[in-house]
């Protein structure tokens, strides 16, 4: 299978488990290509069993696609544990080389990265590695759009894009860290939250759709982050 259609079956993979309906205008803009390329991609990999795939409406993995798909996001986490743990790659930089090297790593390569890291759980983006969560997986985490005012969550994951996490680094937001979320803006569905110093971030709903959290007792923060 090319390099080209991994990053499509990987891809998927990524938006099913964020929670997001996987359509062409979705694929499009997550992998900067234009429509028509997608719908012709799509063509293909439904003809060869990899996805379900009508005209307007959802895209879905098959079973095989799934299966594929795992494999790909397994060889693609793991690879970016190394270049964090041990070349000291920053969040927002380690998913284009994690990318690159994905493609040439066969099964005997995978097991031997994966043995040296010592079996690690989540990705550097807090993202469970298939075959190695322990039976955790991803779709317990809540989006931080969808957390009700009054409430306290800490990071747990983030989106792997690369224009959204130089983007995420820019807000100094962190993976673990905890927010209070103070309003729900009802004009654009914008979030503001407030982190544990007092600082107040005023988050668009797709940077909220990006962002997955964990709700925490409120008393296990300083009382009104004060």
């Amino acid at each position: 299978m090319s390099p080209n259609k991994e990053d499509y079956l990987k891809n998927i993979f990524e938006l099913q488990h964020s929670f997001q309906k996987v359509t062409n205008k979705r694929l499009a803009a997550m992998m900067q290509v234009s429509a028509p390329s997608v719908t012709e991609m799509l063509v293909n990999l439904a003809r060869n069993g990899y996805i379900k795939h009508t005209p307007y409406n959802a895209i879905e993995l098959t079973t095989s696609g799934q299966k594929l798909a795992e494999k790909l996001v397994k060889k693609h986490r793991i690879w970016e544990v190394f270049l964090t743990n041990n070349l000291h790659y920053t969040i927002n930089n380690v998913h284009q080389t994690a990318d690159s090297l994905e493609h040439a790593t066969d099964d005997q390569l995978l097991a031997a990265l994966n043995a040296f890291l010592h079996y690690p759980q989540k990705c550097p983006h807090g993202a469970i590695i298939p075959g190695n969560g322990q039976g955790e997986t991803d779709d317990d985490d809540l989006i931080l759009s969808q957390v009700e005012p009054n409430v306290w969550v800490t990071i747990v994951r983030i989106f792997d894009n690369r224009e959204f996490l130089d983007y995420f680094c820019k807000l100094k937001l962190n993976l673990n860290q905890k927010l209070l979320v103070v309003q729900h803006l009802p004009f654009d569905d914008s979030l503001i939250v407030r982190t544990e110093n007092g600082r107040e971030i005023t988050l668009s709903q797709k940077t909220t759709d990006f962002i997955f959290v964990e709700k925490i007792n409120r008393n296990s923060t300083s009382e009104n982050s004060q």
